[in-house]
């Protein structure tokens, strides 16, 4: 039985890697995704040493390159891998494999029925239903990208650093511009979470958990939110390869 595994969640702008046991995450190194290539990994994974490689990614081209790389003896996060959870999506093969790495873990690590949200370039809400089967989700704009476009489309409005704002009324432009992303963001999501738990009978033990890069500092005012995992992709993969492993032995 494998005993170490290589995680790599491939996004859009980085690439996340992480040396694990069957237990636990025990160190993580990233890049950007757009640096992938033979060397910078020799570089990059240096001193680690593992059994198995788990991946989950959005973007098909570097999943060519590290298929070359570390041989077809790679795990690739699919629907139709063998995920220990349900999948019932009329065309499964369009979800995101960190969707279904993040639906894995929620339903193994925090129990079904659930939502995950994903803060990310996108945020994504991805449902589990009680049975532990992945139903389907909601994509919206992420949060940087929604203050990055009011910058690049209008003459007068900064670039800001996001953050949590001093108060509510915007005192200047920088002030009012965090108060509709914190806040207004804020609202979008519970507007959302709302409608879904209505769809799903508004069960009493629905399990909400965010990860993500924006998941902390806007989960921290949203107690519709029950606990935050900056780690959920990678816990997925994880348990995943533990799956895989098992049905080896």
């Amino acid at each position: 039985m494998s005993d170490r595994y290589l995680l790599i969640d491939v996004g859009n702008g980085r690439t996340k890697f992480a040396l694990s046991s069957m237990d636990e995450v025990l160190e993580q190194r990233d890049m950007p995704t757009a640096q992938l290539g033979p060397e910078p990994l020799d570089a990059l994974l240096a001193g680690w040493e593992w059994q198995a490689v788990v991946t989950s990614s959005v973007v098909p081209n570097v999943t060519d390159k590290l298929r070359a790389y570390f041989g077809e003896n790679m795990l690739i996060i699919r629907h139709d891998a063998g995920l220990g959870i349900g999948v019932r999506y009329p065309k499964p093969e369009t979800i995101g494999a960190d969707r279904l790495a993040n639906a894995v873990a929620l339903a193994r690590l925090y129990g079904a029925p659930g939502v995950v949200i994903d803060f990310g370039t996108a945020v994504t809400f991805d449902i589990v239903a009680e049975d532990s089967a992945y139903i389907g989700g909601v994509i919206a704009p992420g949060l940087s990208l929604m203050t990055e476009y009011l910058h690049e489309r209008t003459a007068l409005l900064p670039k800001v650093v996001l953050r949590e704002p001093e108060q509510a009324i915007g005192q200047s432009t920088e002030g009012a511009i965090l108060s509709g992303a914190a806040i207004g963001y804020r609202g979008m999501v519970a507007g959302i979470l709302r409608s879904l738990k209505a769809e799903l009978g508004n069960p009493t033990n629905l399990h909400v958990v965010a990860t993500g890069g924006d998941a902390a500092w806007i989960a921290e005012k949203m107690p519709e939110i029950d606990a935050v995992d900056a780690d959920l992709t990678l816990q997925g993969l994880r348990l995943v390869g533990n799956l895989h492993a098992l049905l080896q032995t």
